[in-house]
């Protein structure tokens, strides 16, 4: 019989897609012990995908770790099912002595870990678990009197004054994988990729999945575009945003190597733009901070004065904002674009996000449910935060009463209206002057510009100022009730 230390080691991939800096790997490969590279789609119940979109992602994010793994004489092994019975056969299949993984911390995700660490230590299994997906754990930074942030200014003083990070790790140069893998499932029968229609199509002229493309976009934003990040990066038309999430989103990279990347740069870089490009990363670990303490972010109000908001829901009002057809330019740019790229800017993603909770008072938890499906940047706490956040419902979130103007919000931030002409072309003739209210532009204008209002391009479904006064008066109506 081989002996204990002879037997492999499951690495099992989740949302940690590469081979740097990735803390369980870099312990399997110190062990000493052949490696089972390991991915396991479980069911959507469990862990499944975020959605449509971030499934397109995954598809080719699996595409791209199977080649750098066969590039070390290994593979990727793919199966499907519930986790626990995956591992238990495979272990069964091939004699592995020991499970690593870096840790998710996703609700739904941490309760099906600690299950099945507790199973295989039943079974004598070797279970050891890892950090490496947030800067820290989201259980370490706590205020002086040990209850969790709820407030994003002192929990960034926290993290600033945490000391240092240690430097990422690199990937091994050669990994002990395996000589006998078990079979693999084929990655196509997952099913993962849209067909008919295949609306996806235009998602590869804006991203190369996998850990490659997120070190390039790295690379880019470092050399080109940090410089200028605060000033910049509010202006949708410009290329002034790192377009790092979706890799961070699946573990492509990890934040660690991203802070890394921009140490040493104060010769050359603003420490402004340093600043607030780690503030952005900070703000993904605060969130994952408030999904840990609080795991039903995504469902229920943070503060629950809100609970009895009266939402409108109308049904025709959310689906004219999922297609990009409110009458609102910048509003429905920012939908196209998310539908055509699978991703929006992240300014827009406000201005959005306002205008469905407030100006057409449709429950923010909508919105929420249809960014999961269709970010490819889909992240559990990012998203149900941020959400929160622009409904005032959350923690340390922007009050209800900030209501964004979306005519003001595209002229201010879309001045000469190349945003809104990229992903709404039926107002691509119109002058920069009308493009952000077009309602508003003279016929002989509109004629010029071949856009017939309610028929090439809609009349708005809502008068903002009516609008925004029926959603004070339902807050107000709550205050009170409160």
């Amino acid at each position: 019989m081989a002996k204990r230390a002879a037997n492999p080691v499951i690495l099992w991939f989740r949302k940690d897609l590469r081979l740097d800096d990735n803390q369980a790997l870099n312990a399997a490969h110190l062990s000493g012990r052949p490696v089972i590279p390991l991915y396991i789609s479980e069911p959507a119940a469990g862990a499944g995908p975020l959605g449509a979109a971030q499934a397109w992602w995954l598809h080719h994010s699996l595409e791209a770790l199977d080649r750098a793994l066969r590039k070390r004489q290994g593979q990727l092994v793919l199966a499907s099912g519930e986790a626990l019975e995956v591992l238990r056969a495979f272990i069964s299949e091939s004699g592995a002595a020991a499970v690593f993984w870096n840790r998710r911390y996703d609700p739904s995700c941490t309760t099906i870990d600690i299950r099945i660490k507790h199973e295989l230590k039943k079974q004598a299994i070797e279970v050891r678990s890892f950090g490496g997906q947030l800067l820290h754990e989201p259980s370490r930074l706590m205020t002086g009197s040990g209850t969790p942030y709820r407030v994003y200014t002192p929990f960034w003083r926290a993290l600033e004054g945490a000391g240092e990070l240690a430097l990422p790790l690199e990937a091994p140069v050669k990994l002990q994988l395996a000589a006998q893998l078990p079979k693999s499932e084929r990655l196509e029968s997952w099913k993962l990729l849209p067909t008919k229609p295949d609306w996806a199509r235009d998602f590869g002229d804006l991203w190369t999945p996998g850990e490659q493309g997120g070190r390039d976009k790295l690379r880019a934003f470092v050399e080109d575009t940090l410089d200028g990040y605060r000033e910049n990066r509010d202006y949708p038309a410009k290329q002034a945003t790192s377009m790092l999430s979706p890799h961070l989103a699946l573990g492509e990279i990890s934040p660690a190597r991203i802070w890394d990347a921009t140490r040493g740069l104060s010769k050359r870089v603003p420490a402004a733009d340093i600043v607030h490009f780690r503030k952005e990363i900070a703000w993904r670990e605060f969130s994952y901070h408030l999904l840990f303490h609080f795991p039903r972010l995504a469902s229920s109000n943070w503060n629950d004065r809100f609970d009895g908001f009266e939402w409108r829901n109308a049904d025709e009002d959310f689906e004219a904002w999922c297609r990009g057809l409110t009458g609102y330019p910048i509003v429905d740019a920012g939908m196209r674009q998310l539908w055509r790229h699978g991703w929006m800017h992240n300014r827009v993603r406000m201005i959005v996000a306002s205008f469905l909770i407030k100006d057409l008072m449709v429950d923010w938890r909508r919105g929420e449910a249809w960014f999961r499906d269709t970010l490819v940047d889909a992240d559990p706490a990012n998203n149900a935060a941020s959400w929160q956040w622009v409904a005032g419902s959350g923690a340390d979130a922007s009050p209800f009463f900030r209501i964004f103007n979306p005519v003001l919000q595209g002229q201010t931030f879309d001045p000469d209206g190349d945003y809104v002409r990229a992903h709404v072309p039926e107002l691509r003739e119109l002058a920069a002057k009308y493009i952000h209210r077009p309602f508003e532009a003279p016929k002989s204008m509109l004629d010029e510009a071949g856009i017939t209002l309610g028929q090439t391009y809609p009349r708005p479904i809502v008068d903002h100022a009516s609008a925004r006064n029926r959603a004070l008066a339902a807050y107000k109506a709550t205050k009170d009730v409160a």
